[in-house]
């Protein structure tokens, strides 16, 4: 269950990343489908959402944009309705270097997320789950500071080597330490994100699978777009 940004390369998955501003969701899911890999629709689409936690001083945000090698983002997700009860959460270690990331993830129960929501009831939060004492040293000093939320469509390899995920409809909002009404945000109706999914191994083919893709690869981050979105 640990997290670490030393974690051995061999461990982490690849991921390559392409942002569409040209096409609308269907044509995209069309091309995806037309692909020689042939992919299918594992299970329909569904809505994420994410809280992301930063600190203070967005150390998180800030490697991010100057593209250090090793870094990281800590998200709370969950499925379907942004606002109320969710039945469950998955809080999420995220650490990257280039192209390969890997995933720490720690089951949480349900959250409500409303106009009372702030940084001392997401504390209280993890509290009430009793998290390890490595996980709870990961969160020290990290606030709540951005909600994003999408439609995501999933597709994969009948073999399931390859993943390819859809995001539209991305919508941020901005989360402050005291009251959230969520009536400022910022909705994205322009941008898709195609992320290509997979392990280490299939590097080589990942080359010719994405050499289909008339996307153009990019380095995009939700968790960027939104605070520059939302707060600047």
């Amino acid at each position: 269950m640990r997290w670490d940004k030393d974690q051995p390369l061999e461990e982490l998955r690849y991921e390559r990343k392409f942002l569409v501003d040209e096409l609308d969701s269907h044509h995209v899911r069309a091309l995806v489908k037309l692909h020689p890999m042939m992919f299918v629709q594992p299970y329909p689409p569904r809505y994420v959402n994410n809280i992301y936690l930063d600190s203070e001083d967005l150390v998180n945000y800030i490697e991010n944009v100057d593209g250090v090698e090793k870094r990281r983002k800590v998200r709370l997700r969950w499925y379907g309705d942004l606002l109320g009860d969710s039945p469950k959460t998955m809080l999420e270690f995220k650490l990257r270097q280039g192209l390969m990331n890997r995933k720490i993830q720690v089951p949480l129960g349900g959250l409500r997320v409303d106009k009372t929501f702030n940084k001392q009831v997401l504390e209280e939060f993890f509290r009430q789950n009793e998290l390890p004492l490595d996980i709870s040293l990961g969160l020290h000093g990290l606030s709540p500071v951005l909600i994003n939320r999408y439609c995501r469509w999933y597709f994969a390899t009948p073999d399931g080597r390859f993943r390819v995920t859809v995001d539209t409809a991305l919508t941020y909002y901005n989360v402050r330490h005291l009251t959230n009404a969520f009536r400022y945000k910022f909705v994205d109706y322009k941008r898709i994100v195609v992320e290509l999914k997979y392990q280490k191994e299939e590097d080589k083919t990942a080359e010719r699978v994405a050499s289909y893709f008339p996307f153009r690869v990019t380095k995009n981050s939700k968790y960027v777009t939104g605070l520059e979105s939302v707060f600047w």
